[in-house]
């Protein structure tokens, strides 16, 4: 298992490039099921869930290769509906597969999936649309079984906006006789980049970025040629790594109206921020300012991925920040290593109170999961001394080559097996 070693202190300046998005990749690589030829997938970054993804095509029948940052897929000749527990274990947004082959199959055998331990994130919203879509479920020994003859397309209310339920219902609905409306349907920018995916291989979807979809079924879908969106979660944990560094640094390949929540947050921290079409200079002061309170929400809100790298900036604000985490209740495992380094951080519940000290301390400390990781590796740039990061398998499920990113910014860090 390797682990990150990171000399604190060094202020990052220069550019950085942000890789395409993971969020958005996933279920294109799902909804790619649903085609019966090959399709082309760019901007596919180079992660342990991509990987995990595509040992999934391989093992649904499809011919998966690479080229450089370019997946392409041959499903032409899927020959089972079945799903390992292995691979569903590996990563919780395999549960994405689950419509996309009942699209193509009819039917679908999986196991509950895995991984990173957030707390509950169920998937009674995903079932519950199914069973109102006439699937027949049968969940027992741990695996879902799922079946159905003609998809009883209708209006569908998710009680929450669930980023995966409203893509799994746009997955299982493409293909169906009917229209399917999905009302509280979530509104984050890779729905609407699956939605693009999905339409310009045939499918008649609209409504994807607001609270209403609205999907068409028709006959067949054809393979197409694509482009992930920009990954705007790591585009957010670079300008985070500016800000607690006191940087200057231009972050590209990005779209800024997707990240505005978490630019707004950054300028109550003191930091000036230009933002361009493609691109965002981050100017941060010496020491950040405290954050009065910051609420994890749904999209277009703060996110609940960049809480954690935001939190690392605050550990050493001028001042008290207040965090509360409204989407996952273990998402504060950070905590606990952030406090080894000297931050100041007391948890109540979803409540986080974070009093900003001068500087962190450099120690020996362990990620538990994707976020966690990255916000650690943050701290460390900060921090007076040396700091090794052990976990960092966690971090290769979202970051493509982290360290050599920070590196070019003028970090020191290394990473050892």
């Amino acid at each position: 298992m390797s682990r990150m070693v990171i000399e604190g202190g060094k202020r990052l300046e220069g550019k950085v490039e942000v890789h395409g998005s993971k969020n958005a990749v996933l279920p294109i690589l799902a909804a790619t099921v649903l085609g019966n030829g090959i399709s082309v997938i760019h901007d596919c970054p180079k992660l342990k869930d991509v990987a995990s993804s595509i040992e999934i095509l391989r093992g649904l029948g499809c011919k998966v290769s690479w080229q450089n940052n370019t997946v392409i897929i041959n499903s032409e000749n899927i020959f089972t509906h079945y799903i390992p527990e292995k691979l569903m274990r590996e990563m919780r947004s395999s549960i994405i597969f689950l419509g996309a082959i009942i699209s193509r199959c009819r039917k679908a055998t999986i196991s509950m999936p895995g991984g990173c331990e957030l707390g509950p994130r169920p998937i009674d919203l995903h079932i519950k649309a199914f069973r109102q879509l006439g699937i027949k479920i049968d969940e027992s020994h741990g695996y879902i079984s799922c079946s159905v003859d003609k998809i009883a397309c209708g209006d569908i209310h998710l009680d929450f906006p669930s980023v995966g339920a409203t893509e799994n219902i746009m997955l299982v609905a493409s293909l169906a006789k009917g229209v399917t409306t999905i009302n509280n349907a979530a509104k984050e920018p890779e729905i609407v980049d699956l939605q693009n995916f999905l339409n310009k291989m045939g499918a008649k979807i609209r409504g994807a970025g607001s609270s209403i979809i609205t999907i068409n079924g028709v006959d067949k879908l054809s393979s197409v040629e694509y482009r992930a969106i920009p990954d705007r979660i790591v585009a957010a944990t670079y300008l985070s790594a500016a800000a607690i560094t006191g940087g200057y640094v231009t972050v590209n390949n990005l779209i800024p109206s997707h990240i505005s929540s978490v630019c707004s947050v950054l300028r109550e921290c003191g930091c000036k921020l230009q933002q361009e079409a493609n691109a965002i200079t981050i100017k941060a002061p010496k020491r950040p300012l405290p954050v009065d309170f910051v609420r994890t929400l749904p999209y277009p809100g703060f996110p609940t991925d960049a809480q954690s790298p935001l939190m690392a900036v605050l550990s050493v604000a001028s001042g008290t920040s207040i965090i509360a985490e409204n989407m996952f209740e273990n998402r504060f495992k950070h905590v606990a290593e952030l406090n080894r380094m000297g931050a100041d951080i007391k948890v109540d519940g979803r409540i986080a109170v974070t009093r900003g000290v001068e500087r962190l301390s450099g120690a020996k400390i362990s990620a538990t999961d994707l976020r966690g990781a990255a916000a650690l590796v943050i701290a460390g740039l900060n921090a007076d001394g040396i700091t090794e990061v052990d976990g960092m398998h966690h971090l290769d499920r979202g970051y493509e080559s982290f360290e050599k990113s920070l590196s070019k910014l003028g970090a020191k860090i290394k990473r050892v097996d």
